[in-house]
């Protein structure tokens, strides 16, 4: 299963998130999921840096499935909206397919 953690603060800024994991909907290579999940991740923080210009701290391991995002300064307008447009991206993956292969968790930091 793939995993996806999403940090806010108390006041819903945006902290961070984690994507951890392999759907596992298909074999490696076929995977539909696990395929749309990472374009919709690895678009949002080329997007972040290129678009929104936002200062990022981030930690990637391919084998292992893990991609860990930080904002150590938080994030803007335009930030905010890519992190809110992924996440529509992403729950409409998990509405699609179920959360036996991808699922969002939400964390207070």
């Amino acid at each position: 299963m793939m995993t996806i953690l999403v940090r806010k603060d108390s006041t819903g800024a945006y902290q961070g998130f984690t994507c951890m994991g392999h759907a596992g909907y298909a074999k490696r290579g076929k995977d539909i999921v696990c395929a749309a999940a990472s374009i919709l991740v690895f678009t949002t923080v080329n997007a972040l840096d290129e678009i929104a210009g936002e200062k990022l701290d981030v930690v990637q391991n391919e084998d292992a499935g893990l991609l860990d995002c930080r904002f150590p300064q938080g994030i803007h307008e335009k930030g905010t909206l890519l992190m809110d447009t992924m996440l529509l991206g992403l729950k409409d993956i998990q509405v699609t397919y179920g959360r036996k292969y991808i699922e969002l968790k939400f964390e207070e930091v």
